[in-house]
């Protein structure tokens, strides 16, 4: 693909955006991008890419069926929707040559819930390539990192790589609840080596990052307690007050105790409960999640967190129930991998620094692919593609220097050779 081709491609994702399993459209159009341009000798698609029992954090049918609808408005490809219906989405091309090594690469190509900015200085408003969903935005570089996956496989397709290339097209990263479906499928369990990538994160057009550590473990909690109302002026003492009960649990999450063996993380994100101003509420629900520097850590820091929630909700008389949603591992990129990719990157056209290693600071679902793979015995590596970036990871105004699609599909495609070589 040329730099043009890239652009245009990224730019058309960009336009319609889609969150987390309702990437109809998204999934559609990268397999119409590749059945035009790659070979492939193997295709699978929606519930063929994935391990449906393994989603996280699905969306009801109606959102999904909203979706979906948009994706047919958009002109997306029938007989792909047909594959898709149920929010099974997701895509993973496989490209055969010879003997050799399974290589995979894992791109993530969900967008997140929020409006774009129209200011004329946005250069996807002043280009007429902003979001044309209402509320979605590509606000992370899914569209970027999904163009990259097409074009690095095309020119393998092109070159005399010997092996085996899988590329994960991963839905719902940013509610970290498509990585292990597809960790679970029977795809990953034949891969030697895993590259995952991500662009941006703060650093420059031009900068490659070999190998990035410091995923956060992650989980999601969402928390419902369920009083009993009454009159708040006339018999407030006949009520158990659920929102007290909410206000004293968030009160004391924050309180948990750090740990000696690394980073904590603990938000509660949303808080809500009640009807009226004269109404004791019976109901009030806490979404949170729970962070750590290892998986260990934040199991730690879950064991605490339903602690205090249940003697907060003891406290006020009330009952509680929690419901486990998306969660993900943490992982280290191995130094086999890293040191290839630094090696390429430094010989590539473009790339004016790389560094060896460096923290995401956050949580990833690409770490269950890693640690799929780990497991297995092979290795993995996570790699930051530097972009220039107006605006902050998940703002309005973000948005990628597009010279670093062909940085991005430089790299990985000299990464994935090495690796067949070495």
């Amino acid at each position: 693909m040329s730099t043009d081709d890239l652009v245009s491609l990224r730019r058309d994702l960009h336009r319609k955006p889609e969150p987390a399993w309702c990437e109809f459209y998204t999934t559609a159009r990268i397999v119409t991008e590749l059945e035009k341009r790659v070979d492939l000798d193997e295709l699978h698609v929606g519930p063929d890419a994935i391990a449906g029992d393994h989603r996280m954090a699905v969306p009801d049918d109606s959102e999904l069926a909203v979706w979906l609808e948009r994706a047919r408005e958009a002109g997306a490809d029938e007989a792909v929707l047909e594959r898709l219906e149920g929010g099974h989405t997701g895509a993973v091309a496989v490209l055969e040559r010879g003997e050799g090594p399974t290589v995979g690469l894992r791109v993530d190509i969900d967008a997140l819930p929020r409006r774009e900015s129209d200011d004329p200085d946005h250069a996807p408003a002043a280009g007429g390539f902003r979001s044309e969903h209402e509320g979605a935005m590509h606000a992370c570089g899914h569209d970027a990192h999904a163009t990259i996956g097409i074009g690095v496989l095309e020119r393998i397709a092109e070159s005399n790589f010997q092996g085996t290339l899988k590329v994960f097209f991963q839905p719902a990263e940013e509610v970290v609840g498509g990585g292990k479906s597809m960790a679970e499928s029977e795809h990953i369990t034949d891969v030697d080596s895993l590259l995952a990538i991500h662009i941006g994160l703060d650093h420059p057009t031009g900068e490659i990052v070999a190998g990035i550590d410091g995923f956060l473990a992650v989980k999601h909690l969402e928390i419902e307690f369920s009083g009993e109302s009454a009159h708040a002026g006339g018999h407030p003492e006949q009520g158990r007050n659920a929102v007290q009960a909410m206000a004293t649990a968030v009160q004391n999450l924050y309180g948990i105790p750090r740990h000696n063996d690394g980073k904590t993380r603990i938000n509660a994100g949303v808080v809500e409960g009640g009807s009226a101003a004269n109404i004791i509420p019976d109901e009030a629900r806490i979404l949170a999640e729970v962070r750590g520097e290892t998986t260990e850590l934040m199991n730690y820091m879950d064991r605490k967190a339903r602690h205090i929630v249940r003697n907060a909700a003891n406290m006020h008389g009330c009952d509680v129930e929690f419901s486990t949603g998306a969660e993900a591992p943490s992982a280290t990129s191995d130094q086999e991998l890293v040191d290839i990719v630094a090696d390429v990157a430094g010989r590539t056209e473009g790339v004016s620094s790389v560094l060896e290693r460096d923290e995401l600071g956050g949580s990833e679902d690409a770490t269950f692919l890693m640690q799929a793979v780990q497991d297995n015995g092979g290795n993995a590596c996570y790699v930051g593609i530097g972009t220039d970036h107006p605006g902050g990871h998940h703002s309005a105004t973000f948005d990628v220097d597009e010279e670093s699609l062909q940085h991005g599909v430089d790299v990985l495609t000299g990464a994935v050779e090495q690796i067949s070589r070495d």
